[in-house]
């Protein structure tokens, strides 16, 4: 009775299914070198390489890009593997006014506006400098009061 559920449930494999299926890629890959006359022997020209396999990191078009085989190997798909590889993990950056809890930026005190521009006279983002989004538009606009009343440079004398 088990021996008819077996069946059922798993049927026997085709005899082709039992043929391994590289074998026959290996002819086809040679044969067209074995046709060739073999080169004379005045020149002394290097042998040609093999054919590269599918997952080579050449690939099938000859060029060096991405390879479509498994995963990634010493020479898989981004190059060898990196040992030692460094995890830099960035440093927050913190809102200078809110640790020296500011209410107000004063437009006339340059010396605190000046390291938030550029030489160039633009505003630094918030990305660079880390102030919050509240002080970061405080600050915006105590910079172009500032520029207004030539506290400031619009743009530096090149």
């Amino acid at each position: 009775m088990t021996d008819a559920n077996d069946t059922k449930q798993n049927p026997p494999a085709p005899p082709e299914a039992e043929k391994p299926k590289a074998a026959p890629a290996a002819p086809d890959a040679a044969a067209p070198a074995s046709t060739t006359p073999p080169a004379a022997p005045t020149t002394s020209a290097p042998a040609a390489p093999a054919a590269p396999a599918y997952g080579s990191a050449a690939g099938p078009s000859g060029g060096g890009g991405r390879s479509f085989g498994g995963g990634g190997g010493a020479g898989g798909p981004g190059g060898p593997h990196k040992r030692g590889k460094r995890n830099y993990v960035r440093k927050k950056k913190v809102c200078r006014f809110c640790v020296d809890r500011v209410d107000y930026i004063d437009y006339k005190k340059a010396d605190i506006l000046a390291p938030f521009i550029q030489e160039r006279g633009k505003i630094l983002p918030r990305r660079m400098t880390g102030t919050c989004a509240r002080h970061q538009r405080w600050l915006t606009v105590a910079i172009k009061r500032a520029q207004n009343i030539a506290l400031l440079p619009f743009a530096a004398e090149l």
